[in-house]
């Protein structure tokens, strides 16, 4: 039994291993860049070798497939079932993005990592808080976070995973990342720090419930247009722009100060 449920642990991590998109990661990490104080912006900068956040926004998604950082897989997301929460949804034994997450933000705001060490947690830090808020990395574990909830996209067969990493995104806007910023980007100064309010926990917790909302207006064989993309893409706007400022509110309060 023990050997079974490793190996369903494995496929999942295969299946769940990309959210958003590039250009969801890079929209994320390109809002994020817009609001970082000038302390916190420098210092990234100084740990990225001058690179940017988009720069890395995707990284982890291509080094989580190397031997090198293959204990990262299944950092990406945390299924949630039908019928269980946070609370009591079982965890992946080698982790999940809240877990991760929490860890990353410990180890950067302890201090005393050397450079190398601190590149890793700051690339990881860009993309999960991404992750963290695409639906269907809080899909269940019973369907693969939707990989195996076929539905057609336009006539074409596809399924619910995909579609919400990039298919509805490309659809919804014609936009480089700068552009989708410059679009959604537009909250006041107090709505911006209302939004950030909270823990990772609970940012994930709203992502759970969209994620459970999506569920029940796609179910498998969903035919999927314009109607559906009409009403889907308010939430990816919403979801990129959370993720994004609170990308940047993390940032801050571990090196604004610095």
């Amino acid at each position: 039994m023990k050997k079974i449920l490793l190996c369903c642990f494995a496929l999942a991590a295969v299946f769940n291993a990309h959210a958003w998109g590039q250009k969801g990661h890079d929209v994320t990490a390109w809002i994020a860049e817009q609001h970082l104080t000038p302390e916190a912006a420098a210092a990234v900068d100084r740990i990225l070798g001058g690179h940017s956040l988009v720069y890395y926004a995707n990284w982890m998604d291509n080094a989580s497939n190397t031997p090198e950082y293959a204990y990262s897989k299944t950092w990406h997301y945390l299924n949630i079932d039908e019928g269980e929460t946070l609370e009591t949804q079982p965890r992946h034994p080698q982790g999940d993005v809240l877990t991760a997450l929490d860890g990353i933000i410990k180890r950067i705001r302890k201090g005393k990592l050397k450079p190398a060490e601190e590149l890793d947690q700051l690339r990881m830090l860009i993309h999960l808080v991404g992750d963290l808020h695409c639906p269907m990395h809080a899909g269940r574990s019973t369907d693969r976070g939707g990989n195996r909830v076929p539905v057609l996209y336009f006539g074409r067969e596809n399924n619910l995973h995909s579609i919400w990493d990039t298919a509805l995104v490309e659809s919804a806007h014609k936009w480089s990342y700068s552009e989708w910023q410059q679009q959604i980007d537009r909250l006041s100064q107090a709505d911006a720090e209302t939004l950030c309010q909270g823990s990772p926990a609970d940012w994930f917790r709203e992502t759970a419930a969209i994620t459970a909302s999506i569920y029940k207006v796609t179910p498998a064989g969903a035919k999927i247009s314009y109607d559906y993309l009409n009403t889907m893409t308010p939430v990816i706007e919403q979801q990129f722009l959370r993720g994004g400022l609170r990308l940047a509110s993390l940032l801050n309060a571990l090196y604004g100060n610095r």
